[in-house]
């Protein structure tokens, strides 16, 4: 292969990973955003549904039934991406959205619908923000991410603590705003940590469309505590 072929070669490669990188990073978005909205529509339609709410809310059996199978399916997909195809992954990405959206219906028991939207915006902005600062930063976010993760950790343990043990609406509401906290850090190190992978791709081809997909997950996750703690925060409760 003779020099100048090689470099027509290292051109056409550029070419070809400078479209496939802003298609990539716009699939996780739009995977994203479906995902939120499937999550939305479904948590409303079982809000709205009296028979299919009083099941959930009167058989913790269903909701415990429910969280089970959510965890095992996050667990499965982020464990198993490399052998499922991308149709499989998809659509067990759609499951999840409607199984955490009929777990999520309960909120509208416990708050207003003005402020579940307002919240809801509030967190839009906050997740939008955190996510170009992950996208733009020259920083180094991996020494952070494990800061967060330990710290994740910690907020799993207080919250089962205060759940079962000190049931404390004080500690509850420390509980919530350092949930804040960590999900705005995890919104920007999670992007850039996406942005990492994806920048390597040279084609959009179903293994890397696998780890776009992937990365919309993480962030959809980031995206519903984020939520999830501000409304404790600053959402208005029903008389």
């Amino acid at each position: 292969m003779n020099e100048d072929r090689l470099y027509e070669l290292i051109r056409e490669k550029e070419q070809i990973a400078s479209v496939a990188f802003p298609a990539l990073m716009r699939k996780v978005y739009v995977w994203m955003t479906l995902a939120l909205a499937i999550t939305g529509f479904t948590a409303y339609g079982v809000a709205t549904s009296p028979g299919i709410m009083s099941a959930i809310v009167a058989n913790r059996m269903i909701m415990w039934a429910l969280l089970i199978a959510e965890f095992a399916l996050v667990w499965y997909v982020s464990a198993r991406i490399d052998r499922l195809s991308l149709a499989t992954a998809t659509v067990l990405f759609v499951v999840y959205s409607v199984l955490n959206g009929a777990t999520l219906s309960v909120i509208f028991l416990a708050y207003t619908l003005q402020s579940i939207a307002s919240v809801f915006f509030i967190t839009a902005g906050t997740f939008a923000a955190m996510s170009l600062v992950g996208y733009f930063t020259k920083a180094d976010l991996s020494s952070l991410g494990k800061i967060l993760f330990m710290a994740l950790i910690g907020l799993i343990i207080a919250t089962l603590v205060n759940v079962f043990l000190i049931k404390s609406g004080g500690f509850s509401l420390i509980i919530s705003y350092v949930g804040v906290l960590i999900f705005v850090g995890l919104t920007a190190y999670d992007t850039q940590k996406i942005k990492q992978m994806l920048v390597q791709a040279d084609d959009v081809n179903e293994d890397a469309q696998k780890i776009a997909l992937l990365g919309s997950l993480s962030l959809y996750l980031d995206f519903i505590n984020l939520f999830l703690y501000l409304l404790r925060i600053f959402g208005g409760n029903r008389e």
